[in-house]
């Protein structure tokens, strides 16, 4: 009886644990998830790459559009709706610069264990700051932090909506410097990538800075950069 007992509660603590690795392999997937398209790359010959910058606007936005105006590219901006009201005037001008804008939810709240009415809210709030700015292109979604389990795959799933994370992170989660920024990205670009970048926040003088040496290093090895969605279309 003992014997039995004791095989019950470790093939119990087994099952806990598989689903724990499952749940977290899911959640922070940036290749697979339940429901729906995600796209982390782009599979083709062609030497083209996605700039994307995560969050935002802040009030540094005038800084931002003039390197980028400086260096003629366009970027996916995946803006944050809270942030999209409150300087609407940020909104405006990204997208008379001609950039494309992309939700990365109202709230930038971590996107798992929520109701499916929690992220139509995020969601739907958001899209509706992005088309007070003007912007009529596709708007495709960015999990904040890069998470989310069902809720929100079937949401995107349901409404035809492609949910998009990148191969590329040279920021995130470390004190990156311009330098250090710089090499990480143009060693880690293939054909087809998705880059993030974070401008806006405290240490994103780093990666604002690197943006210019990013463009021509690539430029020297023959790539031209697009925007999420014309990479996917591509």
């Amino acid at each position: 009886m003992l014997r039995r007992l004791l095989i019950a509660g470790a093939l119990f603590v087994a099952v806990v644990v598989l689903l724990g690795v499952g749940t977290y392999y899911l959640m922070n997937s940036r290749t697979y998830q339940l429901a729906g398209r995600i796209v982390h790359h782009v599979d083709t010959d062609d030497k083209m790459v996605a700039l994307t910058i995560d969050d935002g606007p802040s009030a540094q936005y005038p800084e931002v559009l003039k390197v980028l105006a400086d260096v003629q590219i366009p970027v996916t901006f995946y803006l944050i709706g809270e942030n999209l009201a409150a300087r609407p005037e940020a909104g405006r001008a990204i997208a008379q610069a001609g950039h494309e804008l992309g939700n990365h939810s109202y709230t930038h709240q971590r996107m798992v264990f929520v109701s499916a009415d929690t992220v139509r809210d995020e969601l739907e709030r958001t899209d509706a700051e992005i088309r007070k700015t003007g912007y009529q292109g596709p708007i495709t979604f960015r999990p904040p932090f890069g998470k989310k389990l069902w809720a929100l795959p079937k949401y995107l799933s349901d409404h035809d909506r492609t949910t998009v994370t990148w191969d590329v992170e040279p920021d995130s989660g470390k004190v990156a410097s311009t330098d250090g920024i710089v090499a990480e990205t143009v060693a880690q670009v293939r054909p087809g990538s998705i880059v993030l970048l974070h401008v806006w926040s405290d240490q994103g003088a780093a990666s604002l800075a690197a943006i210019p040496r990013i463009v021509s290093e690539l430029r020297s090895r023959g790539y031209s950069f697009v925007t999420v969605s014309n990479l996917i279309g591509h």
